[in-house]
């Protein structure tokens, strides 16, 4: 099979579009086929952009404001990326520290299923000590921080880039925390030593970080080793099944000792959207149940 066609290197095409604005109809045609990404995502959580923030570029960034469907409707307001902004030091920095550049793209649709989801069970996180991994702007671990009453909140990703947007998401949302401890961390699933955090958390939370199978027994790994040794810890990871990467990265989950539940129909809201977009939804025309509908997937250690 050739390469160039493969369907990570026609994503690598999408970010490396948002550089060079290739404008040719071949390439397009490429993109389009292989993008999944949405206009509206499951549009779980009502978003809009409001004026940016003084510090903001404006060239480059906004300022989107998240309104829980929950009494009292609380907001969120997130600094991102526009989209189409890439640079060459965002490339740099993805070969410097080999990492994807997916987490400044835009607000992934799991990220929207994995924050609504944990918003409509706060007593799961309530005094719980809480890390989400590779998380981008933030969202599904800020949502846990105001909205459950969750001791302490570790929002992390490897993209040092990703982790500045989201030192100044918590600094901007502050005051919705309440007593929760929320703190941003710089994390790479190879790293060797994890000595701070070794043991330590009680759920972790992900969305879409099983693409990559280069990273399967990191992440693998890394699961392990953040789960409580001597008391019972769970994973929450949404994802979609995309070909044989999620069965692959199940796979490694086993491998180590851990255990995990595949769940398809988990919440009756986010159901009832996915049956809308699979009959047809021009906010999301390319919409496509292996690659799109994320699952979710609860790993246990079993104590």
């Amino acid at each position: 099979m050739d390469p160039t066609s493969s369907s990570s290197a026609l994503r690598w095409k999408i970010l490396r579009q948002a550089l060079l604005r290739r404008s040719d109809s071949q390439s397009q045609a490429e993109t389009n086929r292989i993008s999944r990404k949405a206009t509206q995502g499951f549009n779980l959580i009502p978003c809009q952009v409001v004026d940016s923030s003084p510090q903001s570029d404006k060239s480059r960034e906004a300022c989107v404001c998240y309104t829980f469907p929950i009494t009292a409707s609380p907001k969120l307001y997130l600094t991102q990326r526009v989209d189409n902004c890439s640079d060459l030091n965002d490339f740099e920095i993805s070969n410097r520290y080999n990492i994807d550049n997916t987490g400044l793209v835009c607000q992934w649709p799991s990220e929207e299923v994995l924050a609504y989801f944990c918003m409509s069970q706060p007593d799961r996180f309530r005094d719980k000590r809480v890390i989400e991994l590779g998380s981008g702007y933030g969202l599904a671990g800020l949502v846990i921080a105001a909205a459950t009453e969750a001791s302490e909140v570790v929002i992390s990703d490897g993209n040092p880039q990703v982790v500045n947007y989201i030192k100044r998401n918590i600094e901007s949302n502050s005051m919705a925390f309440g007593g929760t401890s929320v703190k941003a961390m710089e994390l790479h699933w190879n790293q060797h030593e994890l000595t701070e955090l070794t043991n330590t958390f009680d759920i972790i939370v992900a969305s879409d970080c099983t693409f990559f199978k280069e990273f399967h027994k990191h992440l693998a790994r890394t699961i392990k080793l953040l789960f409580k040794a001597k008391e019972p810890s769970e994973a929450l990871f949404f994802s979609p099944k995309r070909g044989d990467s999620l069965d692959k990265f199940l796979k490694e989950i086993e491998d180590i000792g851990l255990h995990y539940v595949l769940t398809e129909n988990y919440d009756a809201q986010v159901w009832k959207r996915h049956e809308t977009l699979v009959k047809g939804d021009k906010a999301w025309p390319n919409y496509d149940k292996n690659h799109c509908y994320p699952l979710l997937i609860q790993i246990t250690n079993h104590i």
